[in-house]
């Protein structure tokens, strides 16, 4: 059974009891090497057939697990503000700029930008935050935390969402895409009408993993800073649900979530999609490896009719083809450099091993790399040891401990605030070596990695 939005729910009928639970998988992958494919959809802003479809579907029985509070809710938001269309433009200057001087811009930046050929073209890529005319406060907040110059991805990214296109962006871990999205997503926010109390929130952002969220949260929390009332919420698994249901009654104006309890939160009515019109799908590829394809579906086939996507990956694999033509709208492709390859400065080495001779060989290079270091006076390395399961990734962390190495296992099956910790003490370099199954293969943004090695092959490559 779909799920269906509370505004379409009746109080009047039977009960029916649906439970969804997302399990995050602990295999290590290798990103598909497949090439790139751009689709292209027919409308942009319009409704979409398969919510249409969805709602036709509804069934009374569905209605009843809605408690009275939720309908209540539900009931508002039928009378809810429509979403506004922000008009935006860009300084004089930079509509001035011709197209041999974007060509060279394009250039200078690594940048591919592509649009069906039936589109407008692309806006032109901004090399100045000032020259993208946001909003006061956000620049503010730009200026306190010590950003001057736009990255590539953003130069991009951010006007093509700030102009109200769909867009499907692709660049390496630590490029800047967070704030490509975060940025564009507060603007747009600022020019709906303002969260009421039982609102829905206006952004949604969804991410693979707990990490993943919280640092994205922090970054909209940044850029939001000097904007009063402006509320964030993340919603994730393992920490207090109580708490996240008070917090998005109250009214949000940004959430970032993982699919799975962002869907457990709709069903309890504690949210609603209704007022979304501005949805980022990030590492898309990786939310699809970890299952959470359903639940992503549900929340995107019942969004209101206006509303605009953006779908950020490190890669783009094959995969995610038909996501990005069944719910991106005429999308501007942005890719940063060549996609689906390692990056220029990384050198790869292959060892093979053995299955029982894994652990003793990791610890051989390590030890090795600790005494190399120690004689030459240098800190140990930022390593992260990448394995397959959890109760291995104990048993390597236990096993480098044993050696006399600084090494904390950081998996699913730990509690948040022994992830928060692992997480917190790697970053700090207190903790030098991270082995982790594939909640921290994605989109966490570590400056100064030396090593990466994974110890398991990929269950397909």
């Amino acid at each position: 059974m779909s799920y269906v939005p509370p505004h379409l729910r009746s109080s009047s009928t039977t009960t029916t009891t649906t439970t969804t639970t997302t399990t995050e998988t602990s295999s290590v992958t290798l990103d598909d090497q497949s090439k790139l494919s751009y689709p292209s959809s027919n409308s942009h802003f319009n409704n979409d057939k398969s919510s249409a479809a969805s709602f036709s579907s509804f069934s009374h029985s569905n209605a009843s697990r809605w408690s009275s509070g939720a309908i209540s809710t539900a009931n508002r938001a039928l009378a809810r503000p429509d979403a506004v269309i922000p008009q935006w433009k860009p300084s004089e200057r930079v509509l001035r700029m011709k197209p041999e001087l974007i060509e060279e811009v394009c250039l200078r930046l690594n940048l591919d930008v592509s649009v069906s050929p039936d589109s407008a073209p692309a806006p032109a890529p901004i090399e100045s935050f000032a020259d993208m005319c946001l909003h006061p406060s956000i620049m503010k907040d730009i200026a306190y935390h010590g950003y001057t110059t736009p990255t590539s991805i953003q130069a991009q990214a951010m006007p093509v969402a700030l102009s109200g296109r769909d867009l499907l962006g692709c660049a390496e871990t630590g490029s800047g895409k967070t704030a490509a999205f975060a940025i564009p997503m507060i603007q747009h926010c600022l020019a709906q009408p303002p969260v009421q109390r039982g609102d829905g929130p206006l952004a949604l952002v969804l991410a693979p993993t707990r990490e993943l969220a919280q640092q994205i949260e922090k970054e909209v929390k940044a850029f939001s800073k000097s904007i009063e009332s402006f509320r964030t919420a993340i919603v994730v698994g393992g920490t207090n649900i109580a708490e996240q249901r008070s917090e998005l009654r109250a009214g949000v104006d940004v959430v970032v979530a993982t699919p799975g309890r962002f869907i457990d939160h709709l069903q309890q009515g504690n949210t609603s999609v209704t007022r979304i019109s501005f949805v980022v799908l990030d590492e898309a590829d990786r939310m699809l490896d970890m299952g959470f394809e359903p639940q992503i579906r549900e929340v995107m086939r019942n969004l209101s009719e206006k509303h605009q996507t953006l779908l950020f990956s490190a890669t783009m694999p094959e995969e995610i083809e038909e996501l990005a033509q069944e719910y991106l709208t005429n999308p501007v492709q942005v890719k940063v450099g060549k996609v689906s390859s390692p990056t220029a400065n990384v050198t790869q080495t292959l060892e093979k091993v053995s299955e029982s001779e894994k652990t003793d060989r990791l610890l051989a290079l390590l030890v090795e790399e600790a005494s190399r270091v120690e004689r030459s006076g240098h800190p140990f390395p930022l390593t992260i040891v990448f394995v397959e399961r959890k109760t291995r990734c104990d048993e390597v962390a236990d096993a480098l401990v044993a050696q006399g190495l600084h090494a904390v296992a950081l998996h699913g099956g730990r509690t948040q605030g022994e992830r928060e910790a692992a997480l917190r003490e790697f970053r700090k370099g207190t903790t030098n070596i991270l082995v982790a199954t594939d909640v921290a293969s994605r989109g966490l943004d570590v400056s100064g990695v030396a090593h990466v090695i994974n110890l398991d092959l990929p269950k397909q490559t």
